[in-house]
């Protein structure tokens, strides 16, 4: 979100925009910097802390959409110049309805890709064909089927689909998630992170069939200051990572990162560690915090950060345990440039890359559609 509005900001000057956050978000992001119409406003800490929120997810979902509705309404009742227009993820089931009560444009940013929002969007043709619910580890099979009937979206495996889980959170999550989605046709606009070229079927049919303009805006990374740094810092020291991955023989580094919301028992967290270090790849792995247990495995191979696929396993349950064994003998099948299925894949991640820089040049699909989402929310209203 905070990279889209960068990006707004980049592409018109004179908007303001007050980005909204709980003031344990503010704790954490108060003082990255960012452009001056870009400021913070914050909400009461009426949630689940975002440090535990992993262990119970479907209850920091639910507290979202139950409880922050109205400390937000009394938050625009105070903002000054008054809000012309809100852009909120589209989880917040209770969003439109505000937008729509104060007579408030709204833009919902799915954050994922446009071919998962389409499933979910025609979710009832996946129960009508029997494909919901399932239990994959129960029937593998099932999960081979072959699912074509989704308008705009390439044939694939119903193990593929998401939420064919229908174990835990997932089973909880449902609900709150096919709610929002069907409440998106009453925003104004949708915006997708992702780019035209890599979904065009699927975001032309969307296109088609949603009542309301749809923008592919993505990829929504913080591209205009990775054109600027040479070189990422963390609380303790600076160090220059380009020089250590320029020192490096070419594709011989593998980059891992396991996000800023996965929770794994320490136990696994070793597991991943020990079968890195015995494959002895190179690597680039960015730490949350385990600082000391990855640096005493790096040595020369690898490189630990703070700051900034493949399935092991089929039909891997909460329970099961991944070994060093199997994570090894992964990393090195990954990394083997001999490797017919590695050089695929970096074929395709390099086509990829060659994709996301083309839409985001100047004339390009990504960067149009900003424009044409700029123009249009900002008709008839100041910013």
């Amino acid at each position: 979100m905070m990279n889209l509005c960068k990006l707004l900001v980049s592409k018109s000057p004179d908007i303001l925009i007050s980005f909204v956050v709980t003031e344990e978000w503010l704790s954490f992001i108060g003082s990255d910097p960012k452009p001056a119409n870009i400021r913070f406003a914050t909400v009461p800490n009426v949630i689940p802390s975002e440090l535990g929120r992993a262990k119970d997810f479907a209850g920091f979902v639910e507290a979202v959409s139950t409880k922050m509705e109205a400390p937000f309404e009394e938050l625009l009742d105070r903002l000054e110049p008054p809000v012309t227009a809100i852009v909120a993820d589209t989880f917040l089931v209770w969003i439109v309805g505000l937008g729509s009560r104060r007579n408030i444009p709204v833009a919902s940013l799915w954050p994922s890709s446009a071919t998962g929002f389409s499933v979910l969007h025609h979710f009832e043709l996946v129960v009508q064909n029997r494909h919901f619910p399932v239990d994959l580890s129960a029937d593998k099979e099932q999960g081979d089927e072959l699912v074509d009937y989704i308008p705009g979206v390439s044939t694939t495996r119903v193990a593929d689909l998401p939420m064919t889980n229908t174990r835990g959170d997932s089973e909880k999550l449902l609900p709150r998630i096919l709610e929002s989605i069907s409440l998106v046709s009453k925003a104004q606009y949708l915006l997708f992170t992702s780019v035209h070229e890599l979904e065009a079927q699927v975001i032309d049919t969307l296109k088609a069939i949603l009542p309301i303009p749809v923008y592919p805006i993505g990829p929504a990374i913080p591209y205009l200051e990775l054109e600027k740094t040479s070189f990422i810092t963390n609380a303790n020291n600076v160090v220059n990572y380009f020089q250590w991955l320029d020192s490096q023989p070419p594709s011989s580094v593998l980059y891992i990162s396991l996000g800023s919301f996965l929770s794994i028992s320490s136990a696994q967290m070793e597991e991943i560690v020990g079968g890195v270090r015995d494959s002895g790849v190179r690597y680039l792995w960015i730490s949350r915090g385990e600082n000391a247990q990855f640096k005493d495995s790096s040595g020369d191979m690898g490189l630990v950060d703070w700051k900034i696929g493949w399935r092991v396993k089929k039909n891997l349950r909460a329970e099961n345990f991944v070994t060093r064994g199997e994570i090894s003998e992964l990393v090195k099948r990954f990394m083997d440039q001999k490797s017919n299925e590695g050089n695929e894949i970096r074929k395709r991640a390099t086509k990829l890359k060659e994709t996301c820089q083309q839409a985001i040049a100047k004339s390009g699909s990504s960067e149009t559609n900003l424009d044409a989402f700029i123009r249009d929310i900002s008709k008839g209203h100041g910013h």
